[in-house]
């Protein structure tokens, strides 16, 4: 079965989190990544936080996916050669280098097109054009500058940041969107063209509630937030759910530190869910009997309802309210994740083999494609294709040999 990317050819410049999560998305779509690496050292996160002696880093391996990996030292002449030979024959380069860097060393937009009209240059840095676009950002710079923190945690607490990746990965998703329209109006123009996402202007799209809500301030408190007193922007909602349908995280048995069951409160689930828990009278009840009368008891509505989801395990919870369409989820650890044997069935979680590091567990694929179902593979090697790419670029033994002496791979 074909993939839906066979045939594009990625030249994949990045590094650390946000370029790899876009290139190995692409990879699972099924195009070709060939990951440029520094000789020696390759990709930082190589060895950052390596649990495995002598081994690559899970940081590195999850990320690093169904990719071809050569060294190439820019600093040498013909390393880049080898570089300007890539972009000539790839359609999409990606990179995320700190500001300015490939222009100082000559690979600029212009020069990429100069090398290869049709060529998409992607890019993401932490900011986009203005004040701070020489700046460099990393993950909670960017969830902090673009609105996450500040409307993350308890209003009593300091700003949070998350435990998702919406600075990096978050970004690499925006970038993948962008590679894909850049590449399908290709298809039209034969031209290819420069494709930019900020890292803090990702993190804002992903907080678009949070402006709609600074914009509803300026008409009175925002009722569904838990907060007390409202000043002038808005404030940190705890566990509520952001959505206009209360919502709780709520404890339950046996009282472990992830022991809870996140339950919405929808305008027709509270008849089944007070059946329930035992509490039918709270039905007809003029104080919380219609939406509006719950409102200002919302606090005394969740802890209503703890009382019941006490005695239950999370799992119990779950079962329970699904049978009346209650919405809700129970708190799911990463060691539930990772024994959810479903997940492994269902090709999401992917056991993978590795030459130095043994047997580890991959995050598959989320986007789902009928026709074109990925393929995991594991993370190259440092500079494992090398000599496997410079064949394919017409260099031969003598001339491969010529490149390691200079230093160049």
């Amino acid at each position: 079965m074909s993939k839906a990317l066979e045939g594009v050819r990625i030249l994949d410049l990045g590094h650390v989190q946000a370029a790899p999560t876009a290139t190995q998305l692409l990879a699972w779509m099924g195009a070709e990544v060939i990951k440029v690496e520094m000789p020696g050292r390759g990709d930082i996160t190589r060895g950052q936080l390596r649990d495995v002696k002598g081994a690559d880093s899970l940081y590195f391996t999850m990320l690093n996916s169904n990719k071809r990996s050569i060294t190439i030292n820019l600093k040498a002449a013909g390393g880049k050669k080898i570089l300007e030979e890539l972009v000539r024959r790839c359609d999409v380069v990606v990179e995320n280098f700190g500001p300015g860097v490939l222009d100082r060393q000559g690979f600029t937009w212009a020069r990429f097109q100069e090398l290869n009209p049709r060529i998409i240059y992607a890019s993401i840095k932490g900011f986009g054009p203005g004040r701070y676009a020489d700046f460099k950002a990393y993950e909670n710079v960017a969830q902090c500058m673009g609105g996450a923190s500040s409307t993350t945690g308890w209003e009593d607490g300091p700003p949070t940041v998350t435990g998702a990746q919406i600075g990096d990965s978050g970004t690499g998703v925006h970038l993948v969107a962008g590679i894909l329209a850049a590449l399908f109006q290709r298809e039209k123009t034969g031209k290819g063209q420069r494709v930019q996402v900020a890292m803090t202007d990702a993190v804002l799209n992903l907080c678009r509630v949070k402006m709609r809500d600074q914009q509803r301030l300026a008409h009175g408190p925002l009722l569904e937030y838990p907060s007390k007193e409202f000043g002038d922007t808005v404030p940190r909602a705890g566990n509520a759910s952001g959505g206009g349908q209360p919502g709780s995280a709520l404890r339950c048995a046996p009282g472990g530190p992830n022991d809870y069951v996140y339950v919405i409160i929808q305008p027709p689930s509270w008849e089944p869910l007070m059946k329930i828990i035992g509490r039918p009278e709270l039905i007809t009840d003029p104080d919380f009997a219609t939406p509006e009368a719950r409102l200002p008891r919302i606090p005394e509505c969740f802890s209503i309802i703890e009382h019941w989801t006490l005695t239950k395990t999370k799992f119990e919870v779950m079962a329970a309210l699904n049978e009346a369409d209650v919405p809700c989820g129970p708190i799911l650890s990463m060691k539930d994740i990772y024994e959810d044997k479903e997940l492994y069935e269902r090709g999401y979680l992917v056991e993978l083999d590795h030459p130095t590091r043994g047997r580890y567990v991959q995050v598959g694929m989320p986007i789902q494609l009928s026709d074109s179902p990925p393929d995991i593979q594991r993370s190259p090697l440092l500079g494992e294709h090398t000599e496997e790419v410079l064949g394919w670029l017409g260099y031969d033994a003598g001339g491969i040999k010529a490149l390691h002496d200079e230093g160049a791979v």
